[in-house]
């Protein structure tokens, strides 16, 4: 598979604080890759440099080949981004968000794609909320949408099912492997919820302190530490810091 993303080296100080320490991952062309983490790890801060917000204090991000700091309108023209902690415009309905959001990204046929988008994610129903009015479930799946707009080659995705009730983010898991399937999209997906990073994930980078202390497919990962579950590692990890291999 083509490469889409490959990070070198990087590093990411604020202050005396280093977020990043010597950090080095790629992803394939339509491949899902979980970046993992407690609190603290560096996950944030490897997103927003991802997505040209941060500026890196030493290493290199290339994306399709381009290198991002050089190119970055370039690069984000065919990227998008998802988070349930990231709030769209309150005092619009959703079909008017939505449709700003088009616009800004040259969206061919806006309605429809709007409509397709809203179909797919069962909240058609929503289209003439205020979006303000909207449960936190609700916007996390108008984000989604929001998300998909542009037809991305590489979609990042922050606790993308953080507020959704186990119904609706099971249906947010398969939804994102049809669309990983159909459109061969790319995702790097952030979460605390190791369900969604064992049904969704083709591999996973754990990370501790700015660093990679593991490497693979979910079940790998959980033989390589000798533990019951990705659950269990993690909380391991959070509580005392022990990534040693047993």
């Amino acid at each position: 598979m083509d490469e889409m993303v490959r990070v070198k080296n990087l590093r990411k100080e604020f202050g005396a604080l280093v977020a990043i320490e010597d950090l080095s991952f790629s992803v394939a062309r339509g491949e899902i890759v979980g970046l993992l983490g407690p609190n603290g790890a560096g996950k944030t801060t490897a997103l927003s440099i991802l997505m040209g917000l941060v500026t890196p204090t030493a290493g290199s991000v290339r994306v399709f080949g381009l290198e991002l700091e050089r190119n970055r309108v370039e690069v984000l023209q065919r990227m998008n981004f998802s988070s349930a902690y990231t709030a769209l415009p309150s005092n619009l309905r959703v079909e008017e968000n939505l449709t700003v959001f088009a616009r800004l990204y040259s969206v061919k046929n806006p309605r429809e794609k709007i409509n397709e988008l809203l179909e797919l994610l069962e909240i058609a129903h929503l289209k003439k909320r205020v979006v303000g009015r909207l449960s936190s479930g609700e916007s996390a799946r108008v984000s989604l949408c929001k998300s998909l707009l542009n037809d991305p080659e590489l979609l990042l995705l922050d606790e993308p099912t953080a507020s959704l009730d186990p119904d609706i983010a099971d249906k947010v898991r398969k939804w994102l492997r049809q669309v990983q399937r159909d459109r061969g999209i790319g995702m790097i997906y952030t979460s605390h919820n190791m369900r969604d990073v064992e049904e969704v994930c083709d591999r996973v980078l754990f990370m501790q302190k700015g660093k990679i202390f593991a490497e693979g497919t979910p079940r790998s990962i959980v033989a390589q530490f000798q533990e019951k579950s990705l659950e269990s590692l993690f909380i391991r990890v959070a509580r005392s810091g022990d990534v040693e291999e047993v």
